[in-house]
């Protein structure tokens, strides 16, 4: 087996990783609202967990092939150069917002951004890996062959 395959194999923990990101979504509302009610502070520690496990699993789709896309709509984005070169600066403003309010919470004196800071940042961390591979894919894929 290839490391290109092994690390291929190894993106797919993204699923998962997501998904338990989702869990803590959802995570709150399991004890009712009028608990929910009571202890609000849920929502934001939830939040967190939710945004650092998002970050995870984003991360993990950076190892993914960049030679093959997943779908004909990412595909039809990565061929056309217009639409590609968006993407990549939408990813860039993404992973700029996530840690500009993720290290601003994390020294800040309010409470919400202080309790969510520390996930944004691990987003933002793991959005750096998938603005990689994103590059990558439209580079295997764009339809002109010049260089961003």
């Amino acid at each position: 087996m290839s490391f290109k395959l092994f690390f291929h194999y190894i993106s797919y923990l993204q699923y998962p990783l997501i998904l338990v990101g989702l869990y803590f979504v959802i995570k709150p509302y399991f004890g009712g609202f009028e608990y929910l009610k009571e202890n609000t502070d849920l929502i934001f520690k939830n939040l967190n967990s939710c945004l650092l496990f998002m970050g995870l699993g984003i991360s993990f789709s950076s190892l993914q092939d960049t030679t093959k896309t997943q779908n004909k709509f990412s595909e039809n984005i990565w061929k056309n150069p217009k639409k590609g070169k968006k993407m990549i600066i939408l990813i860039t403003v993404q992973i700029l917002f996530f840690l500009s309010i993720g290290l601003i919470g994390y020294f800040s004196q309010i409470e919400i951004l202080n309790k969510i800071s520390v996930g944004m940042i691990i987003l933002g961390l793991g959005m750096f890996g998938f603005l990689k591979s994103a590059i990558e894919v439209f580079e295997n894929h764009r339809t002109d062959n010049k260089d961003v």
